[in-house]
């Protein structure tokens, strides 16, 4: 071969790494894949039941249902083959749910977080219970799903729930100095009529950027940095585009949750301080008597674990545990080591209380 042919061109290589760095940025990947079925639906909401791989005489008889964020699709959670909980929990033998929010709408504007825990949640878990034959369930809860399982369980503590699991749960918010996304909502600077007023619901993309914006050289240089040092790696490129592909799939915050986000909560606390009305019911967190298992994030800015460890003194259940994982608010749960550590322990402490 001659010794011309032999000698790289910087130019020419560049061009290629730029090409693929590109279509790797810009590639959207196929997601959520464990097989399931549509069960139930209410406006925007959809129940899914994930088919089970377990024989049905091998399985837990106390079904789970999953409920996440209300402005992130629920995907995360099954991500893809290889790297899903919901694949893993299948493969566990529970009868798994997922309750899908959907995304709202110009006329769900005034939809608050009364409507989705005595209305939509109770009307969900109603039809979890016909399909699987029982009385009790267990529920798991991420972030603002959190705070949807937390109020839910606290006004219906009488409704069959066995276990309730809290992921990264802002349910504290009287530490304002730890609590970074208080920076952006305090009153003083932001005005959460005037946005409503212009845009109905929270904008999707706005929530978005605020929570890159607390971080803001990992999340726009670091992460992009990442991807271009391993663009020969192909299963690091998969894991990117996936995690990438949810990350930028942004939905709106209907404007009443937002408002009570805001205000009840950030501003104000009233549900620790066991202040907060739904539907003229105060919630008062001691009547939360379910097995708790609370997971905090070491490393969470979005949600620190000071918001998350006061809840364990307020609830009534006999059996309750605080469980911290090294990682952030999303890496807990689908970060490389997730399913080495998040996810077995969530298995083993909820199978031997499903029996």
């Amino acid at each position: 071969m001659p010794e011309a042919a032999m000698i790289s061109d910087p130019v020419t290589d560049l061009v290629e790494k730029l090409t693929a760095f590109n279509k790797a940025v810009t590639t959207r990947t196929v997601i959520a894949q464990t097989p399931k079925e549509l069960v139930w639906a209410l406006n925007k909401a959809r129940v899914y039941r994930y088919i089970p791989v377990v024989p049905a005489e091998k399985r837990h008889p106390v079904p789970l249902l999953l409920v996440f964020a209300l402005m992130n699709r629920p995907y995360i959670l099954d991500l893809r083959p290889g790297h899903s909980f919901v694949e893993f929990m299948v493969k566990q033998g529970y009868d798994l749910y997922l309750l899908d929010w959907g995304a709202p709408g110009p006329e769900d504007t005034n939809l608050k977080f009364d409507d989705y825990t005595l209305e939509y949640m109770p009307r969900a878990i109603r039809k979890l219970k016909s399909i699987a034959g029982v009385e009790e369930f267990s529920m798991l809860g991420w972030c603002i799903g959190a705070i949807l399982t937390t109020i839910y369980s606290a006004l219906r503590p009488d409704d069959g729930l066995r276990n309730l699991i809290l992921l990264t749960a802002p349910l504290d918010f009287s530490d304002k100095q730890a609590i970074t996304f208080a920076r952006w909502t305090d009153e003083r600077y932001f005005d959460v009529d005037k946005v409503l007023a212009a845009f109905g619901n929270m904008p999707g993309e706005m929530i978005d950027y605020g929570a890159r914006a607390l971080k803001p050289v990992e999340n726009y240089v670091v992460n992009y940095l990442k991807l271009w040092d391993n663009l020969d790696n192909p299963h690091v490129i998969e894991a990117w585009q996936a995690m990438n592909t949810w990350v930028t799939d942004n939905i709106p915050l209907a404007g009443g949750v937002f408002r009570q986000l805001i205000v009840d909560l950030y501003r104000n606390d009233r549900l620790m301080r066991g202040e907060m009305i739904i539907r003229g019911e105060r919630v008062d967190l001691s009547r939360i008597r379910a097995n708790l298992l609370t997971v905090i994030a070491e490393g969470d800015h979005i949600t620190p674990p000071c918001q998350s460890k006061a809840v364990m003194s307020k609830v009534s259940s006999p059996d309750k545990e605080l469980f911290s994982v090294p990682g952030g608010h999303i890496g807990i749960m689908a970060g490389s080591g997730a399913n080495k550590l998040t996810w077995p322990h969530i298995n083993g402490w909820l199978a031997a209380r499903s029996k």
